[in-house]
């Protein structure tokens, strides 16, 4: 496991949040996973772009205000589902299964913010993809899987608190099916990442939601 202390030492970091890192912290509180968090829990060592990247939170002080208690504002670094079961599938992170035939599973993603909804979308159970997506606000867009495994896996192992424990949520990936991929019921079994036919329904299956990137929002 790489040391927060082992990154500072060599001299990536001043070891000091920036103004923008730090009121995001004191907004979000708990629901704060920053680089710090994905240093210690993930093990990565950012590269000083990455680091040059996280540096501006890319949402404003009321859309964080307005979202602290119902999102996890989540420093997501490039880590593909392959990659992330291959490290923790020993530690019930995930349900038993092997996604490295799958190309959506292989795909690292990109480092950078996101803000998270921690349930599904209001309303989104019981309807299929095409009417989920017509639940979503103005500020909202689907993320991908890599985005959900990665939160979902860093906020348990910061708080010890299981997202999605009930319930899967449909993201923006499509499997080799061509059926869009959902992933949740993270019980003591692990996390689970399956393709669902997009014409479907299942009452325990929603949408996945975060926040669209310099949105403002307005506090009534």
């Amino acid at each position: 496991m790489v040391q927060l202390t082992e990154v500072l030492l060599r001299g990536e970091m001043s070891g000091a949040l920036s103004a923008s890192q730090t009121l995001a912290h004191e907004i979000m509180g708990s629901n704060y996973f920053g680089v710090e968090k994905a240093i210690k829990h993930f093990g990565v060592i950012p590269s000083r772009h990455q680091f040059a990247v996280f540096n501006e939170v890319p949402f404003s002080e009321n859309m964080l205000t307005a979202c602290r208690s119902t999102h996890i504002l989540t420093a997501v670094f490039p880590n593909s589902i392959v990659g992330l079961w291959r490290r923790f599938s020993r530690q019930n992170m995930f349900y038993s299964q092997d996604y490295s035939d799958q190309s959506f599973a292989n795909h690292s993603g990109k480092a950078g913010w996101q803000l998270v909804c921690k349930t599904p979308v209001a309303g989104s159970m019981s309807k299929t993809w095409r009417e989920q997506q017509d639940l979503l606000a103005y500020d909202e867009e689907t993320p991908t899987a890599q985005v959900m495994v990665y939160t979902m896996i860093g906020y348990f192992l910061a708080t010890g608190e299981r997202l999605f424990e009930g319930s899967w949520v449909r993201c923006w990936d499509r499997d080799s099916d061509g059926c869009h991929v959902d992933t949740g019921h993270f019980d003591l079994e692990g996390i689970q990442v399956y393709g669902w036919n997009n014409d479907l329904c299942h009452s325990q299956l929603g949408m996945a939601s975060v926040k669209k990137k310099g949105i403002v929002q307005f506090l009534g």
